[in-house]
């Protein structure tokens, strides 16, 4: 079950752990992505806070956690091949792995529905 922020994250819930990453919204609006720093395992992530920082041709941002729980992954495959955020936003492009603290949280977010719906009033 894949969930989307206002902030243009997503979030796929399976069992008690969700991956996280950006959508291809929001790699769209970046440009092509040369760097991306991500937590390490073990970091409690809550929602909100800033949990990781993407480096594109034209800036630096921010991406933050949609929900809260500890970090149990993070892609390193991003280290060396960071276009694939922007190639695979919501597939290989993942971020981080997490054990959910809340799963309530991931409810309510947005289904895909809704968030296409968000995009369309931008």
């Amino acid at each position: 079950m894949m969930r989307f922020t206002k902030d243009h994250e997503w979030v796929d819930l399976v069992g008690d752990t969700a991956t996280i990453g950006i959508t291809a919204y929001a790699a769209e609006q970046l440009g092509d992505v040369v760097f991306v720093e991500l937590p390490e395992a073990g970091k409690v992530i809550k929602t909100g806070e800033a949990m990781a920082v993407v480096e594109s041709v034209k800036a630096a941002s921010d991406v933050f956690a949609p929900i809260s729980g500890e970090v149990t992954a993070a892609n390193g495959e991003l280290g060396e091949n960071p276009q694939t955020v922007n190639d695979q936003p919501e597939k290989s492009g993942w971020f981080v792995k997490i054990k959910v603290a809340d799963p309530d949280e991931v409810e309510g977010l947005m289904d895909r529905a809704a968030y296409e719906i968000f995009l369309a009033g931008l």
